[in-house]
């Protein structure tokens, strides 16, 4: 059975496509760009972590709409991408608005053309505080949607098998499955080096720390 992987090209996107390649005989990649910062530098991610799993069927699709709506310092450049916070309880700047349930609904839109029965998507809890679409009840709910919504007889789940994992286990399950770490990227600001200070590479960093492992991919000095 097929099943479809949103892949943004960060490291929750590729450890999730890599637990997905060790339970499915056949992927087919999803990457949804909504006119980010970071939009060229995240699509070659995916492209490479596509290249390394040997996926072909690939699907690089553009919502460019959710730049305009705005409302999210990732795609309107005069809002400022915000210092991280970890201990902040506030949604941050870089959330946008609804962004999961418009990518969810491409993935089963395609899941449904391509006979997929699952879709894996990184959503992690632990960045639920900002984030209201990363909750696991929100998954639970678009499930009814989607249950709701596609033709009799057919069967697509969501799977957010990372969901309850920490960043530091996120590390920990992307090295034991020898996930392509060094291929990703999370920096909401910067397509050349990590800023290292945003709320994603805040994140990052934190779970590369607490793991004891250190992150591959380069950053900007301090």
């Amino acid at each position: 059975m097929t099943s479809v992987v949103l892949v943004s090209g960060g490291m929750d996107s590729c450890v999730t496509a890599a637990l997905a390649f060790r339970e499915n005989s056949d992927l087919a990649f999803l990457h949804v760009s909504y006119g980010q910062r970071t939009e060229a530098r995240e699509r070659k991610a995916f492209k490479d972590i596509a290249d390394h799993y040997g996926v072909k069927d690939r699907l690089d699709v553009s919502i460019e709409y959710l730049a305009k709506i705005g409302g999210s310092s990732i795609t309107d450049e005069q809002i400022a991408v915000t210092e991280a916070d970890l201990g902040s309880k506030e949604i941050p700047t870089s959330y946008v608005p609804f962004r999961n349930a418009n990518m969810l609904a491409i993935a089963t839109s395609w899941a449904e053309v391509i006979g997929a029965t699952s879709i894996y998507i990184g959503a992690v809890a632990e960045d639920s505080s900002g984030y209201p679409d990363c909750r696991p009840e929100f998954f639970e709910a678009f499930q009814q949607t989607i249950n709701t919504g596609i033709k009799p007889g057919t069967r697509i789940e969501i799977r957010t098998p990372i969901i309850h994992l920490s960043k530091a286990e996120i590390v920990k399950k992307g090295i034991e499955l020898n996930a392509p770490l060094h291929l990703t990227w999370s920096c909401y600001r910067s397509e050349k080096l990590a800023c290292g200070t945003c709320d994603s590479c805040a994140l990052r960093l934190r779970g590369f720390e607490q793991a004891g492992i250190k992150d591959p991919i380069q950053y900007q000095a301090s």
